[in-house]
């Protein structure tokens, strides 16, 4: 992810996404560059518009639904039905044994 970040400073910058100046970057922050992951990510950013990605990545959060609330009501009964089961298979055990 480092060098994701480290190729958006560059964009932002102005300055070439290439290999050297990644791990110039990553080389500042006290990581050590892999040269082959710097190649990697300057390979798949290559013809890449980041001005565009960013825009097309940034999509706007919903707003919680209506049915949160009443999903979170059902998993609570679900739990407390489970633990009443769990209670009868315990008392129909113990008149096994009792």
């Amino acid at each position: 992810m480092e060098y994701v970040y480290a190729s958006l400073i560059l964009h932002a910058a102005g300055k070439e996404i290439n290999e050297e100046n990644i791990a110039s970057i990553l080389d500042a922050a006290g990581v050590k560059a892999n040269p082959a992951q710097a190649k990697s990510i300057v390979a798949a950013l290559e013809g890449v518009n980041i001005d565009d990605a960013i825009k097309s990545a940034a999509l706007p959060m919903a707003a919680p639904s209506a049915a949160a609330p009443a999903a979170k009501e059902a998993k609570k009964e679900e739990k407390k039905e489970e633990k009443e089961e769990k209670k009868e298979e315990v008392a129909g055990l113990g008149a096994l044994f009792g």
